[in-house]
């Protein structure tokens, strides 16, 4: 692995690694402790719909999916605030229509298939500056939004209507987790896929949420976590030539599932 660094390719990998493991560790804690799991998921999928048709129009399919996922997120929001009991199947249903659109798109467009599996199960030594930068500024924004919100945030991903009547700006809070959410998922899908998304979202934040007391401890700790997970999958992938986002998924998931089994062992022996 260690001689692998003198190529480019490899260390934009390591450092597109710690940096989606920032952006995991921050943004999915907020979408484990405020149950927005199914919302991330219909925002990865939909965003599908804006990589077909960038491919078909010949422009970036980042900035399709971008595009893709900030329209249908917003709405989300909007959905979820205005009529909770519905938003499961408004969310579904739109996380199905994009994957239907971008698969259309997808077949009208010629020699798309190369470019289509990296966005589907994501491809992590193909990151380029562009991306690192694009996520180091997410990172800079993520680490500016928490500390400035850090108690309404508590309030509002834990209580929401004490959080109304303590005068918190939910509505604003909302949207802009539902937006940094968009750009999370969008750039993360260069490290793991579309598909895969929402495992390294979060797996890291529900194994913390069982050590942490606080909302600051939990996304430190899946920071380090998916730092953990994404390295380690990363070092697998070059070793047996896999495919890295799930190899990293993989070794996520096997730890998690040694955490259940201590913690259930950990009750029984109670």
């Amino acid at each position: 692995m260690l001689e692998a660094l003198q190529y480019d390719f490899m260390r934009y990998a390591v450092i597109a690694a710690v940096l989606a493991s920032v952006i995991c560790g921050i943004t999915g804690t907020i979408v484990v402790s405020k149950r927005l799991v199914s919302m991330a998921g219909g925002v990865a999928h939909s965003a599908y719909g804006g990589i077909g048709m960038a491919l078909f129009f010949g422009f970036s399919p980042q900035l399709g999916a971008l595009g893709f996922a900030l329209v249908s997120s917003c709405f989300m929001a909007w959905i979820t605030l205005r009529a909770k009991s519905r938003a499961d199947t408004i969310i579904s249903i739109i996380w199905a229509v994009g994957m239907a659109i971008g698969v259309i798109f997808s077949d009208l467009t010629p020699g798309y298939g190369a470019d289509l599996m990296s966005y589907l199960f994501g491809s992590i030594l193909m990151v380029t500056k562009g991306d690192i930068i694009s996520m180091g500024l997410l990172c800079l924004i993520l680490s500016a939004f928490v500390p400035t919100f850090y108690g309404q945030l508590l309030a509002y991903s834990y209580d929401e209507e004490y959080a109304r009547t303590r005068g918190i700006p939910v509505t604003f809070l909302h949207f802009a987790v539902i937006v940094l959410i968009s750009f999370s998922v969008v750039l993360i899908i260069r490290i793991v896929g579309l598909i895969l998304v929402i495992a390294l979202l979060s797996i890291p934040p529900y194994i913390a949420e069982r050590f942490c007391r606080s909302l600051a401890g939990m996304m430190i700790t899946s920071t380090l976590l998916s730092l953990i997970f994404s390295v380690s999958g990363l070092m697998v992938a070059y070793k047996f030539n896999l495919t890295s986002g799930a190899a990293i998924i993989v070794i996520a998931a096997i730890c998690y599932f040694a955490t259940e089994v201590a913690s259930r062992r950990r009750r029984g022996q109670q």
